[in-house]
């Protein structure tokens, strides 16, 4: 509304102008699930790098291949994954006590043997116990350590076992990324040390005293004995749990608890699953899961990277087997061939085979962040890194029979090395023909998708006539002719790349007595150019007239 015109004067508004810019969302965030020896279960934890991975989930794992999935997406370019870390219910936490306080480890699994923790009463604050009505005598200070390589240390000043603002538990809660009060804890705890911790300062002290002669090296050698039957028996008591299987990745109640593959609910976007197998070599993902992350993927607009079968090493073997139990939306899915080969550090170096997604992943990313969402992450630009080899080399005839079926091939040239050979979705078999065969085809829908699906909200409850379709062509085509100057889109002119329509023929009085407003938007999408003919023809000489 206009101002109100009570004097004679000038009077100054401010029209809007209708321009609301939608933004292109993000294309590579790529979410990874699996098993991992440390870190918070069904909650999603983004991380920028492997070492960031490492310091969180604990780096790569001889029991699962969550960890060497996520090495090859940063490794080959990618910038930014989301981790959901799943654990069977034999997974247990470890425990222990110090100074009279029971604390266990805040995430399941043995790394939690290696925490380390004291507890004293020096420098306590009296103001904060007079503040707190508790004498100074009931407030302690916490220590706990990570002693794995790279641990963090946390310390707690001024605690209390009293139910106010410091009581130990809600502390614990809510700063420490390390531990949690077992149980509820009575009375003042003591000064002290864990029973690990306590083991290897005696082993420390015994080791100075037998240096300075005061000790025979029996007791030392003792001491050393009595702390490795410590770490055994803690070890013993703690469990990382059994290799997952579906049930973990779909359990009952998962979608309303947000467990398992819905633990990925919580995330407000992701554009690439990977989901590597549960164990190393002989073991895959099952068709069932695989479906059911199809399903998922779609009502994200998300889409699955899917490994070939451990045991399927010939590529003349037609791979029906593989593809044919696999039921759901496929234009959300891609599949790769073969595994990749290279040495485990794990395993002291022996060559072992490796599912391509994480790899692919990356690809897929850096291809993105260099040429954009559009450009198709294969050819001699995608070059696989930390690869040297793969697990079947493929000649041509051979690919030639898998591209057909829609499984995209991983390929070793000379000089170039081991590229990305295909860009299909597992809907672009050629008797499929469907509109969504190649995969940046589709993964430029879902990015316009995405992008007009959150860049579009302001529209909700507005007053739906002429003047806000004129708004909402307005913004929408501004979003697209950006696309086409950007060389998302074919054709020589915005005519020929694309419309949006939002009118009174797009929503008719029905739909607005309805409350609906329809908004039709057409692209023209660039297609990779998957086959290149050379024709060469050799010119006659001309006679002499």
């Amino acid at each position: 509304m206009g101002a109100q015109l009570s004097y004679p004067g000038v009077y100054v508004e401010e029209i809007p102008s209708g321009v609301r810019t939608i933004t292109g969302v993000a294309t590579s965030i790529t979410a990874f699930i699996g098993r991992a020896r440390r870190g918070p279960v069904d909650t999603p934890t983004t991380v920028f790098g492997f070492e960031e991975f490492s310091r969180r989930f604990g780096g790569l794992w001889r029991e699962s291949t969550l960890g060497y999935a996520v090495q090859d997406f940063f490794a080959n370019g990618g910038g930014r994954a989301e981790i959901v870390r799943l654990a069977d219910r034999t997974t247990t936490s470890a425990k222990f006590t110090v100074g009279g306080l029971a604390l266990v480890a805040a995430e399941p699994g043995t790394w939690g043997v290696a925490l380390r923790a004291e507890i004293d009463k020096k420098d306590t604050d009296q103001s904060v116990a007079d503040e707190l009505g508790v004498a100074k005598d009931s407030l302690f200070n916490l220590t706990v350590r990570d002693a794995s390589a790279g641990g963090r240390t946390e310390t707690f000043h001024n605690l209390s076992t009293a139910q106010n603002a410091r009581n130990v538990q809600s502390v614990l809660a809510a700063g420490s990324a390390l531990v949690r009060v077992d149980g509820d804890p009575t009375g003042t705890p003591g000064d002290g040390r864990d029973p690990l911790g306590a083991a290897e300062l005696t082993v420390a002290e015994t080791r100075a005293k037998y240096q300075r002669g005061e000790v025979a090296r029996t007791a030392l050698d003792d001491a050393e004995l009595a702390l490795r039957q410590a770490v055994d028996g803690a070890l013993a008591a703690v469990s990382d749990g059994a290799p997952l299987t579906a049930a973990d990745f779909l359990p009952q109640g998962g979608e309303a608890d947000h467990k398992g593959l819905h633990a990925l609910d919580h995330l407000d976007l992701f554009n690439l699953l990977c989901i590597p197998p549960h164990q190393r070599e002989g073991h895959d993902v099952e068709p069932g899961l695989i479906s059911a992350a199809l399903a998922y993927c779609k009502t994200r607009r998300a889409v699955l990277l899917v490994d070939p079968r451990d045991t399927w090493t010939d590529p003349t073997q037609q791979p029906e087997t593989w593809l044919d139990p696999i039921d759901g939306p496929r234009e959300n899915a891609a599949a790769y061939f073969p595994r990749l080969r290279r040495p485990d550090p794990e395993q002291g170096g022996r060559i072992a085979d490796f599912a391509p997604c994480g790899v692919v992943a990356g690809v897929l990313a850096r291809t993105d962040a260099a040429r954009g969402v559009w450009k198709a992450g294969a050819g001699l630009e995608a070059g696989l890194v930390g690869v040297p080899d793969l697990s079947v080399r493929l000649s041509d005839g051979e690919n030639g029979l898998l591209n057909p079926l829609g499984v995209n091939c991983l390929r070793s040239f000379p000089v170039v090395g081991r590229v990305v050979w295909g860009a299909r979705t597992l809907a672009g078999a050629d008797v499929l023909a469907s509109e969504w065969k190649y995969l940046p085809v589709r993964r430029l829908a879902l990015f316009i998708e995405e992008s007009l699906f959150r860049g579009t909200q302001w529209v909700v409850f507005e007053p739906n006539g002429e003047a806000l379709w004129a708004e909402v062509r307005l913004n929408v085509g501004a979003f697209m002719q950006q696309l086409f100057r950007q060389g998302a889109l074919q054709g020589r002119s915005p005519r020929e790349a694309y419309f949006v329509k939002c009118d009174a023929e797009t929503t008719t009085q029905a739909d607005r007595d309805l409350g609906v407003v329809n908004v039709r938007v057409g692209f023209a999408p660039l297609k990779p150019a998957e086959f290149v003919v050379v024709q060469v023809q050799q010119l006659s000489e001309q006679l002499p007239s």
